[in-house]
């Protein structure tokens, strides 16, 4: 009791004294309190009370359980046959806040001239970083979204700014009609971040990769800002750090004090965002997008939290034999799962809330949460995920996501169990205040009801309260159902008149008074027919069932990636491989080719190639009779598998982005190539700029993940490119500011960036020079990423590969390396290589060339067909690259070109697509080659792997068969099957009217050179 009256005291001091309004009239200081009885309460998704009570005080719960006090002055309500849950939460939303379209005059929701001269009050040069941006200051309640967010059963709302890439902080709020200052609960709370830049007016960046370079900066510049406020304290007479409140903004989360929500488009994005989190050391929770189901062993190893949607897609639009042809099996097979996804996460242990965030209208939030349910997810969970779980997101569980003393009276009195279809919503509370949202039925006459008179016995059957059937009394019928509250009246007709009933219903029986035709009056009783209700119910509800419009499971197995050729596990690396009798075409220069020769692999190195070999015990036989054997083929120069902007063309210098931050797995290319022989790749930035992005170097292991793709431990590699692309010759009217517009301009450039990276390097070393103390009383050198790779480039851990043309600009290029001590890795394309392969052997460059490509633009008038052979035989180490995802697939091909012009050996052809590949990308120790040690990249061919004949049988890679011909005849019978049956499935829910998706088909990217956009455009 004395806890109960401490509680009572403590909110009648906060009801009349937290106010700093002024009252207009006299203070109503009248405690409101409401106890709401009979119910059946989820205190908790663990937890309910039978037929229990809540005491609500002034907007919170003073009591909850069986055996509770009602205070005397408290307001009644039955609940009876009612069951009350939790307020759900929504844990991202931009509720309540200014848009594009609706900006306020509030000073820190201004827009941004995006303009690096001209940036407003202290802000980021970067018109999508406002991380400054704090959702409480601009907040104001909004009646109609509350309103529709209330009719879901939300009680509270996350807010912030979902445009840009850094966001904002975000705030807490109730859904009630109080003001702003009472309805926040929260603010300052989380930064909202980002890879999308919504309506930025800065053209950077323009790509994915850009984005994450960006968010890289601004981090790296957060952690500089703090520091250098520091040392200005300390130290005045040097030069003031300039004033940026976006990066004072990120003070608490460079501390680990402030969470970032980061909100994704797809699955491997999600993943790319935890590489970030890892580097910094940060908290993030993730915004998902529904495709979590496709990596969750990767998801589960991050630990973190999930904020899921429920933005399910429709049935894809299969009707026409035209339109199938555009709907892949990869979107036919999403489709089938996509609703699956909570009960897949909940399977894997994976902690998430939902979110409306993503719908078309909120009003579809709960059924659309129901059919999750419907589809494996427990009840339990569903619970957890929209009240416990977004209550710890939005740090307010002390508060809310539970029915429990103390905490704020936000509920929802429903029908029934929430997450049945049947069941209605009665009412929400936010804070104690009552929002209706359909009338409750006090008292419910529906189903069967046996009448018993002192002249005759018979039934009666109620629907809906307001219709009436008569059964049992031979010529006779019903009319005129009235019913108010627990009260009903009606009229039997028969042929000696009409007798008129009047009853009030008390414990699910009926009983009252019947005046006969002959005006003579009688009791009457009528008892409720349970068992016959029931039934009815129950057929309800199996008919509900067979018409349901949903699938009812995923009808095929996850593979990787879940989409046509997938895998379901990776390769088994047999712990032997003996190739036996084959033709082995080493690419060593003593061997060359072995005829009837073998190959021992084991635990996926090559321990031994010759003739005449044992055969392991137990190894996995490759009989070789007929076939060819070569080392993986190595494409110098690719653009696959890169996901949203192969270029960052907003700048002319790009250093700082790297490919390897937006390695695509899933794309189909990387199956495909593996069809052609090619086991290892170059993913490189486009040729938009001088200086473009860092490169990556992959192993095309099929099925795996960004990261397991990758090259590790070896040397790095950036994207040059000279000529037309960079001075943006042939880019139209628009493209005609950006510095340089001349090939002298190109050069300039470079000149420009080596001496200023080196000037910063030279600033950072005396800096280190000076002792701690000094250190901390002096600014410290920023760090700049984009310079940072400049130096590595200086310090030879960075290899140029340079898109070139002219000869003129080649030795322009070779020159400056010389005078500033870099070097150039190799001249890719180098069509006018020929014309000086002395001198590009006499740098120590290489060159990568197409084999016979000419006359596609005016800078490359000149080249010919010869050009890989005459610089061979200069003595520049020469591959052949595809620059192209289809040419590719026969780099085989291109390679015999050589023969043809230049008379090159077989052995010297394929050198150009092995071993000479990987001497340029710095992997030569690992693979090119079939020698002792080296991994166990090979290709198995049917013929000779020059010839047009030739065809591959197997890639092998690592050790592990990634591609296998009659493997790939079974998956595209398997494909077409699986596509079949969800097209069946699709046109079988269109027809019981299920909605279907007839928006454009997004159509995969598949990137070349040139190729730009702004890829980043948009908001969630």
């Amino acid at each position: 009791m004395l806890k109960t009256n401490l509680f009572i005291v403590f909110i009648s001091i906060t009801l009349c004294w937290s106010q700093t309004s002024p009252t207009s009239g006299i203070r109503n200081k009248t405690p409101q309190i409401i106890a709401i009885t009979n119910a059946n309460i989820i205190v908790s998704p663990s937890k309910r009370i039978e037929k229990a009570t809540i005491v609500i005080r002034n907007g919170f719960i003073e009591d909850v359980g069986q055996n509770v006090h009602i205070p005397q002055e408290a307001e009644i309500v039955d609940a009876q046959e009612s069951t009350i849950y939790p307020g759900f939460i929504e844990a991202f939303s931009d509720y309540g806040l200014p848009t594009k379209s609706n900006n306020n005059s509030n000073a820190d929701w201004r827009p941004s001239s995006g303009n690096k001269e001209v940036v407003n009050g202290g802000r980021h040069w970067n018109d999508a970083v406002h991380s400054e941006r704090k959702a409480a200051q601009a907040f104001s309640s909004d009646v109609k979204k509350a309103k529709d967010f209330r009719s879901q059963g939300f009680t509270v709302v996350q807010t912030s700014s979902l445009d840009g890439i850094f966001r904002g902080q975000s705030a807490v709020a109730l859904l009630g009609s109080k003001t702003a200052n009472n309805t926040l609960l929260k603010h300052n709370h989380a930064q909202f971040v980002s890879f999308r830049k919504g309506s930025s007016k800065s053209s950077y960046p323009g790509s994915l990769m850009g984005s994450i370079a960006l968010i890289r900066q601004v981090l790296m510049d957060s952690q500089w800002y703090q520091q250098a406020y520091s040392a200005y304290q300390l130290n005045k007479s040097q030069k003031k750090p300039e004033l940026n409140y976006s990066l004072e903004a990120l003070k608490n989360v460079i501390n680990g004090k402030q969470t970032i929500v980061f909100s994704v488009n797809d699955d491997l994005s999600l993943l790319r965002a935890s590489q970030i989190a890892k580097e910094f050391d940060l908290r993030f929770i993730y915004k998902g997008s529904g495709y979590e189901y496709r990596r969750l062993a990767a998801i589960k190893n991050l630990q973190s939290t999930l904020i899921i949607p429920v933005n399910f897609p429709g049935v894809p639009d299969v009707t026409t034999p035209e339109r199938q042809f555009d709907v892949s099996l990869g979107k036919l097979k999403h489709w089938n799962a996509a609703k699956e996804n909570p009960a897949y996460l909940e399977k894997s242990d994976i902690t998430f809330a939902f979110t409306s965030n993503g719908l078309k209208s909120v009003s579809q939030f709960l059924q659309n949460v129901r059919q999750a349910v419907e589809r494996g997810l427990s009840k339990k969970k569903a619970l957890e995920a929209l009240t416990v779980i977004p209550a710890d997101i939005c740090g307010v569980s002390d508060i809310v996501g539970t029915i429990e003393k103390g905490k704020q009276a936000n509920f929802i009195i429903s029908s029934g169990d929430i997450f049945e279809k049947e069941t209605q919503l009665y009412s929400v509370w936010v804070s104690g205040e009552k929002f209706i949202l359909k009338e409750r039925k006090k008292f419910d006459f529906d189903g069967k009801w046996e009448i018993k008179t002192e002249k005759s016995q018979f039934e009666i059957h109620i629907e809906n309260n307001s219709k009436i059937e008569l059964h049992n009394l031979k010529g006779a019928h019903a009319e005129d159902l009235a019913i108010h509250d627990n009260k009903i009246h009606f009229q039997v007709i028969t042929s000696e008149g009409v007798n008129r009933f009047s009853g009030r219903l008390w414990k699910q029986q009926l009983s009252g008074v019947v005046v006969l035709a002959n005006n003579e009056s009688h009791s009457w009783q009528a008892s409720h027919k349970v068992e016959e209700t029931t039934k009815k119910t129950s057929e309800k509800k199996e008919k509900s069932a067979s018409d349901e419009n949903v699938p009812d499971k995923t009808l095929f197995e996850l593979v990787y990636p879940n989409k046509a050729f997938g895998r379901r596990s990776m390769p088994q690396q047999p712990y032997t491989v003996f190739i036996n009798n084959a033709t082995i075409w080493t690419s060593t220069v003593n061997t060359g080719k072995i005829e009837n020769g073998d190959m021992i692999v084991r635990e996926g190195k090559i321990v031994k190639v010759g003739k005449d070999l044992l055969s392991p015990p137990e190894a996995v036989v490759i009989e070789g009779k007929g076939i060819h054997v070569t080392p993986g083929i190595i494409d110098e120069h690719s653009h696959i598998a890169i996901s949203r902007g192969v270029n960052e063309a907003t700048e002319a210098v790009t250093a700082e982005v790297r490919i390897g931050d937006v390695v695509n797995s899933d794309d189909i290319n990387i199956y495909r190539q593996l069809a052609g022989g090619v086991t290892s790749t170059h993913l490189l930035h486009g040729s938009a700029n001088p200086i473009g992005g860092q490169s990556q170097v992959i192993k095309l292991r099929w099925g795996s993940l960004p990261e397991d793709m990758k090259f590790k431990n070896i040397s790095k590699g950036i994207k040059f490119a000279l000529g037309e692309n960079v001075k943006q010759s042939n880019w139209g009217e628009k493209y005609t500011t950006r510095y340089p517009q001349t090939r002298m301009g190109v050069r300039e450039i470079f000149y420009d960036v080596f001496q200023t990276a080196l000037e910063y390097k030279k600033q950072h070393e005396n800096y280190k020079m000076l002792s701690e103390e000094d250190k901390s009383r002096t600014i410290a050198p920023r760090t700049d990423i984009e310079l940072d790779a400049i130096n590595e480039i200086l310090d030879k851990k960075m290899f140029i590969h340079c898109h070139s043309y002219v000869q003129s600009e080649i030795l322009a290029l070779a020159r400056l390396a010389n005078e500033f001590g870099f070097s150039v890795g190799t001249f890719t394309h180098v069509l006018e290589g020929y014309k000086v392969a002395e001198e590009i052997k006499q740098t120590g460059a290489m060159a990568s060339c197409f084999s016979d490509w000419w006359a596609y633009k005016f800078e490359v008038y000149d080249a010919i067909p010869y050009n890989a052979a005459v610089m061979h035989r200069q003595g520049v180490v020469v591959s052949l690259n595809s620059d192209d995802a289809e040419m590719a697939r026969r780099l085989n091909q291109e390679a015999a070109k050589t023969i043809k012009y230049g008379a090159l050996s077989e052995e010297d052809a394929l050198r150009l697509i092995t071993i000479n590949a990987a001497k340029q990308l710095y992997i030569d120790k690992r693979v090119g080659s079939l020698e002792n040690g080296k991994d166990a990249d090979f290709v198995v061919w049917n013929h000779n792997p020059l010839s047009s004949y030739a065809r591959v049988l197997q890639t092998w890679v690592d050790g592990r068969k990634y591609f296998d011909v009659e493997d790939d005849r079974k998956m595209r019978r398997e494909i077409q099957r699986q596509k079949a049956a969800l097209i069946q499935l699709a046109l079988n829910k269109k027809a019981k009217g299920e909605k279907v998706d007839t928006s454009a088909v997004k159509k995969e990217k598949h990137y070349h050179c040139d190729d730009f956009d702004d890829a980043v455009r948009g908001r969630d």
